[in-house]
C-alpha cells in the first residue's frame, strides 16, 4: 500500500481519468524513499517534477505513458557526478531495480536506453535519443534544468560540488568531449553558458521547445541582473 502523501503525489502527476500501472507506482515510491535527503539539486523533488513534466510532454506528443513514467522516474537512479564520472552506473542500477519489480525485459531495455541517453555531455557532444518516450523524458529533465527552478539547483549543486558561485578571470568553456566536460570544475555562472543556456535548442519535442522559451528568457534576464550588481 502507499502512504497517504505518495498516493498524492502519484495522483498529481497523473492526467485526469489516466492512472500509473501499478509497476510505476512501486518504483516512485522506492525512488521517493532513495532520494528524500539529497540536498544537490537532484533529490525527489526534482524527479517528482521531471514525472510530472514528462507526462505532460507524453500526453501532447502520444509517447508510450508506462515507459515514459518509469524513464523520469530512474534517470538519476545513479547519475554519474555522484559515481566519479562513471556513466555505467545508472543504467546497471536502473535494470536492477525493474528487473527486481518485476518488469518486462522489453520495457527494461526501453527504460535503461534512456537513463543511458539522457544526460548532458558537453556544448560538443550530440545526445540524441533513439525513442519518442526518451525524447519526452529528456526534455523533462532539462526543463528542470532551466528557468527559476534551474538557477537554483544550479546553485545548489555548485555549492554542494564545493565550486565558486562566479569567477569573472575564468571564462566559460564550449567542452567538445564528454571526458572534458565532466573534468570541468568551473564556476557556477559558467554553467549557464556552458549547458543552460544551450537546452532551448536542444529540446527533441514541439511541446517541450515550446515550454522551453519562457524559462530560457527568465534565466538571461537573471544573469543579466547578476552581473549588473556584481559589476556596481
Amino acid at each position: 500500500m502507499l502512504n497517504s502523501t505518495m498516493q498524492s503525489e502519484v495522483e498529481a502527476a497523473q492526467e485526469p481519468l489516466i492512472q500509473s500501472s501499478d509497476l510505476v507506482c512501486r518504483v516512485a515510491q522506492h525512488i521517493k524513499a532513495k532520494f528524500a535527503l539529497e540536498c544537490s539539486g537532484h533529490d525527489w523533488h526534482h524527479i517528482n517534477r521531471v514525472w510530472k513534466l514528462a507526462r505532460q510532454i507524453r500526453t501532447q506528443e502520444g509517447a508510450n505513458q508506462e515507459i515514459v513514467e518509469l524513464g523520469a522516474l530512474v534517470h538519476d537512479i545513479a547519475d554519474w557526478k555522484f559515481h566519479d564520472g562513471d556513466d555505467t552506473v545508472g543504467p546497471r542500477v536502473a535494470e536492477r531495480l525493474l528487473t527486481e519489480e518485476g518488469a518486462s525485459a522489453n520495457l527494461i531495455e526501453q527504460v535503461v536506453e534512456i537513463v543511458a541517453t539522457i544526460s548532458y555531455k558537453g556544448a560538443g557532444v550530440t545526445t540524441a535519443m533513439k525513442s519518442l518516450e526518451g525524447q519526452c523524458v529528456q526534455d523533462a529533465d532539462r526543463l528542470d534544468a532551466i528557468g527559476a527552478i534551474g538557477i537554483a539547483r544550479c546553485f545548489a549543486y555548485g555549492g554542494h560540488a564545493g565550486r565558486l558561485m562566479y569567477d569573472p578571470d575564468e571564462p566559460p568553456e564550449m567542452h567538445a568531449t564528454a571526458e572534458a566536460y565532466k573534468a570541468s570544475k568551473g564556476h557556477s555562472l559558467n554553467h549557464f553558458y556552458e549547458k543552460l543556456f544551450l537546452l532551448k535548442d536542444r529540446m527533441n519535442t514541439k511541446t517541450g521547445k515550446t515550454m522551453a522559451e519562457k524559462r530560457h528568457r527568465y534565466m538571461e534576464q537573471y544573469v543579466a541582473q547578476f552581473l549588473k550588481e556584481w559589476n556596481v
